[in-house]
């Protein structure tokens, strides 16, 4: 039996499977997708087994393979193909694909060794009458008790009673010890959720879905804040998990996990597995090993989880589609909805994605039906909208109130005095953005990036938020000695005026920087629910998805953030982020209030989310981007030029430029080379080149004859992303 094997190293030179010899020993551990250890270049690789045949014709010696790594199969025949779409869609090697698709614990690359974890636990060797008749005394009558009264009964709880009774009885064959696999991630008992009775566009939503659950069928599901996407959602995998089948759903921020996992565990009790970036790698081990074993029907997670190993899936659904969490910013650069896409279509399955506010592309294909749109246009419960309030800073600095207006102080104060809370989204952390020197000019920049650091006041620390750099803080300036200056604010800052300015309200602050420790995301918005805090103060990722319906306010502090960044995207970025911050209002009883803080008032994006009026909005960043060829009305290809050269990256940026004029076709337009946003990052430079096509046989060539070209050289990179979400 010979095997073609792709070995581990992510080499495009080496990009290819090799054939080994298999031992007789090891013939019946064989299987396509499991992993081998096998001889290469006098080293010994990982690689997985692609395909099994009886003959082999070779040139050279065929060596056999030492060692069958794997018991169960880790890729199947599903995941072996999704590794060759995204080898295709993102231009990386085929062995990268495919180790972007498991846990740290498999992948050869990081050396990780995650041992199984086990408990020793007890049983009876005699029944129970001829057990009792073998004690001597009161101790080893109460373990031979414990044992049949307990289901698994521990050694360590048996030996509280006495250690000496317990190890008498093992001598004596009374009692023995096994040693039983244990998962790391402990199973919360929840409370059996029931399920809630649809209303009238609900029923109609989920009877679009479920009379074509057993066929490919895109659903782009469109439904304002509070509108219940989540119970339609359960009960369509209800339905599902009824036809013996399985379900993915995805959400994009670790965040949102929590309180999925918790309505989805109370509804479907012991079915649910999850898979995020927050467990460590034992516990991402273990869910991994209880998916491939079948012992879970759903799998709830975050981008990653789309190559979770269901059995006979029957639904994939995508949570805030238009989160950009879902794009892998490294390589190998796949989008999970794609992936997600593509699955549904191998599996001849429904896809929802789901969102308050659907990204411009999917929206413009709903019209053209290549997404069966549905709309849930109200609240359940026939809950109103919040009430928007656009707030000018411009006077309100004049007044002395830099972070917060009137306005928002007293909506602040108000709710509190009803025993109410607040959300106040700020998408910057840190206290200060820049420290500068009045009388110099001095400015602490990176020396790595090119960008200013930002002040961390708890930790009195300068930090950049690219490489992770980081200088202690001096009160004088480095090069004359005056005192330094603090410009902007982030949350941290905003956090040190809440307390000071109301000492009775309490404040838990929720960014980057306080959940770090793990769990702490789940532990915070626990907290919040349970009321112990009256204002959660954070960054974006408080802005969707949580369902609190205490809050009746929501302040919006610097709505220009995100409306101010050179990316064409800007505008639906800023739409987005403030629309489904303002949505985590009035979820309650209690109508919402949404205060808007900008020095850009007349703004027409701000005005579309002040309205609440994802139409309004839709139609007039169409009209833009159809003027100025950006998606959809184009596809775009981003070309990102690096090295550590100045001068040589430069020169090679044009000389990509060139070749992509001289090879696409007449009607692609090339854009560049011109430095990135960030042109610096970690003492690398970075220049970028721009595609905007709409139809040419040649672009995928073209990249290609490119990527071969630039993976030979050790002084350039080139980064190929298609469709990017951020230029």
């Amino acid at each position: 039996m010979f095997i073609d094997v792709l070995v581990e190293l992510r080499n495009k030179q080496t990009d290819q499977t090799y054939t080994y010899e298999v031992p007789k020993y090891l013939a019946k551990s064989i299987a396509l997708g499991k992993r081998v250890k096998v001889p290469f270049n006098n080293r010994t690789l990982e690689g997985f087994i692609l395909n099994i045949k009886m003959n082999a014709q070779e040139d050279r010696q065929i060596l056999p393979i030492k060692e069958v790594v794997d018991e169960d199969i880790v890729l199947n025949e599903e995941l072996l193909k999704i590794g060759e779409f995204i080898k295709k869609e993102c231009l990386c090697s085929l062995s990268s694909a495919y180790q972007t698709m498991l846990p740290k614990a498999l992948k050869a690359s990081d050396k990780i060794k995650v041992n199984k974890k086990f408990q020793t636990c007890l049983f009876l060797e005699k029944t129970y009458e001829e057990a009792l008749t073998t004690c001597r005394n009161t101790s080893q009558k109460e373990i031979i008790n414990f044992i049949k009264n307990t289901e698994h009964a521990l050694k360590k709880e048996a030996s509280l009673i006495s250690v000496s009774s317990v190890n008498t009885l093992l001598k004596k064959k009374v009692i023995k010890e096994v040693q039983e696999e244990v998962y790391r991630l402990k199973e919360i008992e929840y409370k059996t959720e029931q399920k809630k009775e649809l209303n009238e566009e609900q029923k109609q939503v989920f009877l679009a879905i479920t009379n074509k659950l057993n066929q490919y069928q895109k659903f782009l599901l469109w439904g304002v804040t509070g509108s219940g996407k989540t119970e339609i959602y359960m009960q369509v995998i209800e339905c599902v998990l009824k036809q013996g089948k399985s379900a993915i759903v995805l959400v994009p921020e670790i965040s949102l996990t929590p309180q999925f996992v918790f309505h989805f565990k109370s509804r479907f009790q012991g079915e649910v597995a999850v898979l995020h970036s927050g467990l460590s790698d034992g516990e991402r081990f273990d869910e991994w090993r209880k998916i491939i074993r079948d012992e879970a029907k759903i799998v709830i997670g975050a981008r990653s989880a789309i190559f979770a190993s269901l059995k006979n899936l029957g639904i994939i659904i995508v949570d805030e589609e238009h989160s950009e969490s879902y794009k892998q910013e490294n390589n190998p650069r796949y989008n999970a909805i794609d992936v997600a896409e593509f699955r549904a279509e191998y599996n001849q399955i429904p896809i929802i994605l789901g969102s308050a506010t659907p990204t411009l592309e999917r929206m413009a294909k709903s019209s053209k039906n290549l997404y069966e749109l549905l709309t849930l246009k109200h609240r359940v419960n026939e809950k109103l909208l919040p009430m928007c309030t656009i707030v000018d800073m411009a006077p309100e600095i004049k007044k002395g109130n830099y972070l917060l207006s009137e306005r928002l102080k007293v909506e602040i104060e108000s709710a509190v005095s009803r025993n109410e809370q607040i959300i106040l989204l700020l998408n910057r952390r840190g206290y200060a953005t820049t420290i500068t020197c009045s009388n110099c000019g001095f400015t602490y920049k990176c020396p790595n990036c090119d960008i200013t650091l930002t002040y961390h006041k708890t930790k009195n620390n300068l930090r950049c938020h690219y490489c992770g750099y980081t200088l202690f803080k001096n009160d004088k300036c480095p090069k004359c000695q005056t005192d330094l200056n603090f410009y902007g604010y982030g949350t941290e800052k905003v956090e040190a005026y809440l307390k000071q300015e109301w000492e009775y309200i309490r404040v838990l602050r929720m960014d980057t920087d306080t959940t770090r420790r793990k769990n702490s995301y789940a532990k915070m918005i626990e907290q919040f629910k349970n009321q112990e805090y009256d204002i959660l103060l954070g960054t974006q990722m408080i802005s969707k998805g949580l369902d609190f319906p205490n809050v009746s306010v929501v302040g919006i502090i610097n709505a220009d953030t995100t409306l101010n960044i050179p990316d064409f995207r800007s505008g639906e970025r800023t739409f987005d982020l403030l629309y489904q911050a303002a949505g985590r209002a009035g979820r309650g009883n209690t109508l919402g209030n949404v205060i808007i803080q900008t020095f850009n008032k007349d703004n027409f994006i701000l005005k579309c989310v002040a309205e609440q009026d994802y139409e309004k909005f839709y139609k007039y960043e169409m009209n833009i981007r159809k003027k100025l060829k950006y998606s959809p009305y184009y596809y775009l290809v981003s070309l990102k030029v690096t090295s550590k050269d100045y001068e040589l990256c430069g020169c090679e940026a044009k000389k990509v430029a060139n070749y992509l004029k001289g090879h696409l076709s007449s009607e692609s337009i090339v854009l560049g080379p011109t430095t990135s946003n960030v042109f610096k990052v970690n003492n690398v430079y970075r220049f970028q080149i721009i595609i905007k096509y709409r139809f040419d046989k040649s672009l995928t060539s073209t990249l290609e004859d490119l990527d071969k070209l630039f993976s030979i050289n050790n002084k350039v990179k080139l980064e190929i992303d298609k469709n990017p979400l951020k230029i």
